[in-house]
């Protein structure tokens, strides 16, 4: 009898992507080398500010504005997303007309205007309209600070991408599955917080986070609004001590933490999520095996294929 050959596996080889690679190293160190060794960063300064209290108090209002404008956005875009996706013509076509305004507008244009809304209007009133009947005339003035502006405007512009993004999730989900909700006898809010909505998030949440970032750094906007938050609070410093470069780094590498920050609750999220579409139901021969005493629950699909390993 012949015996068969033996056949050897070479693993495929790829000399280019060794040469990428040293190319990608020579440039990060040519980079790495210009920045941390060229006196003109001035990296004394930069140490000197980091850490500043006036650097925190301006770093604690952008984190207090971002935080405020992205809960009060997921509301109002969770709205406007129900009513795109209403049955009812008047409310589609307000929530559209709302979305179009407010993507059109640019955030700046929106905080000036804001701020300056005493000015559009001495006072406000509850009345019929067109017609001189007005009841309740409350003056205006001074109505609107900076942060309440900061924070108005912010929500108003982010809303109306937060709508497009809930809805796009909503509308990813197969329409199978809204059947199949509506044909177990399930209430509209129930199949869509247990059905519809957990698989609308794997949609939603990369898009949604990536939005939140922009809105971390979008708050550096209102420093036309005169509020010291971080960026504002970095430019009144260089105006007085001249040292620009060092102290934008300063704000950059602040904001750097900030989305670095919502990047890995991102990952954690997003993970969390995966973690439990893996599970399923332990049927009860697995069960036994692995806890017999407690009730029916979930468990990963690693743990049940060890179990019906071990019965068998």
């Amino acid at each position: 009898m012949s015996s068969k050959p033996v056949l050897t596996i070479v693993p495929a080889r790829h000399p280019w992507r060794i040469v990428g690679g040293i190319a990608v190293l020579f440039i990060a160190a040519v980079v790495v080398q210009s920045i941390a060794f060229n006196p003109r960063w001035e990296w004394g300064v930069f140490r000197q500010w980091f850490f500043n209290p006036v650097i925190l108090e301006g770093l604690g209002r952008t984190l207090l504005l971002m935080v405020s404008s992205a809960l009060l956005s997921i509301v109002v875009g969770g709205l406007l997303a129900l009513a795109r996706m209403s049955d009812s013509y008047l409310l589609r076509s307000l929530a559209w007309g709302y979305i179009w305004l407010f993507r059109s507008l640019p955030l700046i244009v929106v905080l000036i205007i804001l701020y300056n809304f005493s000015y559009l209007y001495d006072t406000l009133s509850l009345g019929i309209p067109f017609t001189s009947l007005s009841y309740g005339h409350f003056q205006t003035i001074n109505v609107l600070g900076q942060f309440s502006s900061a924070v108005i405007g912010l929500t108003l512009v982010q809303s109306a991408y937060t709508a497009e993004i809930i809805r796009g999730g909503f509308m990813s989900v197969d329409a199978g599955q809204y059947q199949a909700a509506a044909a177990l006898g399930l209430s509209s809010w129930r199949r869509t917080r247990r059905i519809i909505l957990p698989q609308a998030l794997r949609a939603i949440l990369p898009a949604g986070f990536n939005e939140i970032i922009s809105l971390a750094k979008g708050t550096s906007v209102v420093y036309v609004l005169a509020m010291p938050e971080l960026f504002y609070t970095v430019q009144m410093i260089y105006n007085r001590n001249q040292e620009v470069i060092p102290l934008l780094m300063v704000g950059a590498a602040w904001y750097l933490v900030i989305t670095s920050g919502l990047s890995l609750l991102q990952y954690v999220v997003e993970r969390a999520i995966s973690r439990s579409e893996r599970r399923v139901v332990v049927k009860h021969p697995a069960r036994t095996r692995l806890n017999r005493y407690l009730p029916l629950r979930f468990v990963t699909r690693q743990k049940v294929e060890a179990a019906h390993a071990h019965t068998r």
